[in-house]
């Protein structure tokens, strides 16, 4: 789990950033929510040493923040009169981003400063600096220090940053001097350090079924009841591409790029994309024209947060790619791949997208534990994906993979960067898909879990699910106005404005009912390639970017920020309302995750679990949000 300050949404999303400080040096200003709330005298570990290097960007504001929230709602909206006509990345850079005075003015204060000064990006979005600890503390007048959070020792400084005064109207905030945004991870898996071989394999255990209701456990006791479905094996592309009703459409996502944002890029990524396709998906080869790479170079920072499991971020890549290329096989994929798991690498990565529009769609899953984030990093995230709204690229976040938050942070929280307004949230489903490939259910996923033991089944007790809940950070956007419920708009705001409710749609994520992967792993007796069930909502999120993209190649347009579109489809054909359903799979585990040798492990795992303060219901609910797409009425939406 990820700390950091707690922010709130009148200040983070505040038109000035900064403001002067009583503190602050004469001709000074303070850039408030900058210092990390855990950074306390009594957390603090060591000194950071002098000489240590770090980068960092100064992000620079919006010329005309009005200007762009007007602009981006227009394209989006399909009641506006410029709905979809986007503006390109030069249109948006000479209309919206810090002019040359101000560019030339934050970077010659650095380079004054003593750092050097990187590469701008085409957007202006940033200036990124590098040099010293002491450099740091000099120009941004803190100390910086070592900090124990959550079993973490982070970076961090002992006060809010503070700027020339003169800069005071061009500075959106300062990424990467403090690690307050360290350790964003995947949502399925988990790994170790960088430069390590594969993460460790695994495999499912037999029995499992090719569809959903094929085998039925017969030999252990009931549950609840009634004996159980064995949980399907894995769904492969055609029986996802029969259950969302692509199968027999006349486009396959040509004409359509695919970005996949994560962080670190696995040495055989698309080696095991092309072999899975070409096992499971022969019809549909991923061939090496339709694949592109794009890894930044790992980070100068000679202080790193202690661990960023970067094995684990190679399954996660892997799901990414074969999961868009089973729904679009014919979209072209770009892999970006950020330096390391701090939210500074990735959002560097989504940065560099959108400023050269290099796609049209952009799957991202991974994300933080609630939206206890950094004012700075609110703010920047929301910068890039509202130009990406403004150029017509739709920019999709998986909505976590652990319901309400309640039990890891104490109380229910929707996660960031999911519960931006700018960005379509995607939830979970558990989906039964028959022998027929055609869907028999779809109902939310929260999974309870029951294992048996010695005849008996324990207590259920809750393991995963599609995240959702209602945002402290950002208010109630246009498009969610009299179609989210009220009751759900108004939860977590303590008095305040109606608040942005996540997900916004849905697709399968449970595990116990999930997809098909294809990845090379370390096993007991060697590195190489095998196949196994993986689900989550970094499923679910490049599941409909794949949808999407088909949308696309099949309408001829591009749908870009698709959010004020789909709220005016719900409850239409267009968009299947996702209800509870009372159900459960029987899943048989190896306990050493590989073969028999260590024993197995049976449990029935609970479909949607009524146990969280979120639940799926008739209608909006904030589980599945408006509910999945439904087939030709959903990818011939206008």
């Amino acid at each position: 789990m990820r700390r950091a300050l707690t922010v709130v949404a009148s200040l983070a999303l505040a038109g000035g950033v900064l403001v002067p400080g009583t503190a602050a040096a004469q001709g000074r200003a303070v850039i408030p929510l900058s210092h990390p709330l855990w950074a306390t005298p009594q957390a603090k570990v060591a000194e950071s040493a002098p000489s240590a290097k770090l980068s960092f960007r100064v992000y620079l504001t919006t010329r005309d923040q009005a200007g762009a929230d007007a602009t981006a709602r227009a394209v989006s909206d399909p009641s506006s009169p410029s709905f979809r006509r986007y503006l390109t990345p030069d249109q948006v850079r000479d209309r919206f981003a810090a002019t040359d005075e101000t560019l030339g003015a934050v970077r010659n204060w650095l380079s004054g400063s003593g750092f050097s000064i990187g590469e701008v990006p085409a957007n202006r979005a940033y200036v990124e600096a590098t040099g010293t600890t002491g450099q740091v503390e000099q120009a941004f007048g803190v100390d910086l220090a070592r900090y124990r959070v959550d079993g973490q020792v982070l970076r961090a400084a002992d006060r809010e940053l503070s700027v020339p005064a003169a800069l005071s109207g061009d500075v959106l905030g300062v990424i990467g001097v403090d690690q307050a945004g360290a350790l964003m991870k995947p949502d399925t898996t988990n790994g170790s350090p960088a430069d390590v071989p594969p993460s460790d394999g695994f495999r499912n255990a037999q029995p499992c079924s090719a569809y959903y209701g094929e085998k039925t456990d017969t030999t252990d006791p009931a549950y609840n009841g009634q004996q159980r479905p064995y949980a399907p094996c894995g769904y492969t592309p055609a029986q996802l591409r029969s259950a969302y009703g692509l199968d027999g459409v006349r486009a396959d996502g040509s004409g359509t790029t695919v970005a996949i944002v994560d962080a670190f890029a696995s040495p055989t990524l698309y080696a095991d994309a092309a072999e899975y396709a070409r096992r499971n998906d022969p019809a549909h080869p991923l061939r090496r024209s339709q694949f592109a790479e794009k890894v930044f170079p790992a980070n100068v920072d000679q202080e790193p947060p202690d661990q960023c499991d970067a094995a684990g971020w190679y399954g996660e890549q892997t799901l990414d790619v074969e999961a868009v290329h089973a729904m679009a096989p014919g979209a072209k994929i770009l892999y970006v791949g950020g330096s390391d798991c701090q939210d500074s690498s990735l959002d560097e990565a989504l940065n560099w997208i959108v400023a050269g529009h290099e796609a049209d769609i952009i799957s991202n899953s991974y994300g933080d534990a609630g939206e206890d984030i950094p004012a700075a990093e609110v703010r920047v995230w929301t910068q890039i994906a509202q130009q990406a709204a403004m150029e017509g690229i739709g920019v999709y976040f998986s909505s976590g993979d652990n319901g309400d938050e309640a039990a890891r942070l104490g109380s229910p929280s929707a996660d960031f960067p999911a519960s931006d307004a700018w960005v379509t949230a995607v939830g979970g489903t558990s989906l039964a898909v028959g022998k027929d490939g055609r869907t028999l259910f779809e109902t939310g996923w929260e999974t309870g879990k029951s294992t048996l033991t010695g005849g008996t089944y324990g207590p259920a007790a809750y393991t995963s699910g599609s995240g959702g809940g209602t945002s402290v950070l950002f208010d109630e956007p246009f498009y969610q106005r009299g179609v989210v419920p009220d009751a759900l708009a108004a939860q977590n705001q303590r008095g305040k404005a109606k608040g942005r409710v996540v997900p916004d749609i849905s697709a399968l994520g449970d595990p116990n009912t999930g997809f098909l992967v294809g990845q090379t792993q370390t096993f007991p007796d060697g590195v190489y390639y095998d196949q196994y069930r993986i689900g989550g909502t970094s499923l679910s999120s490049p599941l409909v970017a794949g949808i999407m993209a088909v949308s696309d190649s099949l309408t001829g347009f591009h749908h870009g920020f698709v959010n004020p579109v789909i709220y005016r489809a719900g409850g239409t054909p267009a968009i299947k309302d996702v209800r509870h359903v009372d159900g459960a799979v029987m899943r048989v585990d190896y306990a050493n995750s590989v073969d028999a040798s260590g024993g197995l492990i049976t449990s029935a795992r609970e479909l949607d679990w009524p146990g969280l303060t979120i639940h799926t219901t008739p209608g909006y609910d904030n589980v599945t949000g408006l509910g999945v797409p439904n087939g030709l009425a959903f990818l011939l939406l206008p």
